[in-house]
């Protein structure tokens, strides 16, 4: 099974905020206990802020798709957590629950990192730890050299991040 991937344009925000009401409510789990994570009073999640991915110049969104069906996204930055350079960041990354398993998504993620090689930052919530899991494995296969694992609990960051230089 594989994903196709396809660089998303400003005509696709639509389809991106409706995966990111799945991706929000997968997500939602994880605050349990906080306010964050709410639904809004018309049943949705809020819509997340996609503008800056089809204006900056080193920032880019990408569908995932099975077929023609959406299956996921990728929004990719340069925007550190760890507060040190890196050449991109791997903003937020989902694949529908349908085809997550079977290595779908982990190829994809691998695609997209090699198309850019140089430093990668990928940070993951520090209670989502099949995230990690995920993240781990697709570093050690992208990573031109050894993987720094930083843990990172700070108020803008709370959970490990991983750099690495992408061959």
């Amino acid at each position: 099974m594989s994903l196709k991937i396809v660089r998303a344009a400003r005509s696709d925000s639509a389809l991106l905020q409706n995966l990111f009401q799945l991706y929000t409510h997968d997500f939602s789990e994880f605050w349990a206990g906080s306010a964050r994570g709410e639904l809004e009073a018309d049943g949705r999640y809020t819509d997340y802020p996609l503008t800056p991915f089809f204006e900056r110049a080193s920032w880019s969104a990408w569908l995932l798709k099975s077929g023609e069906a959406p299956a996921g996204f990728a929004l990719i930055n340069d925007a550190a957590h760890s507060g040190l350079p890196t050449r991109r960041s791997m903003a937020e990354f989902f694949v529908v629950r349908k085809h997550r398993g079977q290595g779908a998504g982990r190829a994809a993620a691998q695609a997209l990192i090699a198309d850019e090689p140089g430093g990668w930052e990928i940070a993951v919530a520090r209670a989502n730890t099949g995230a990690l899991t995920f993240w781990r494995k697709v570093a050690a296969t992208c990573a031109a050299g050894p993987v720094e694992e930083l843990d990172i609990a700070s108020p803008d960051w709370n959970g490990p991040v991983l750099r690495f230089a992408a061959r």
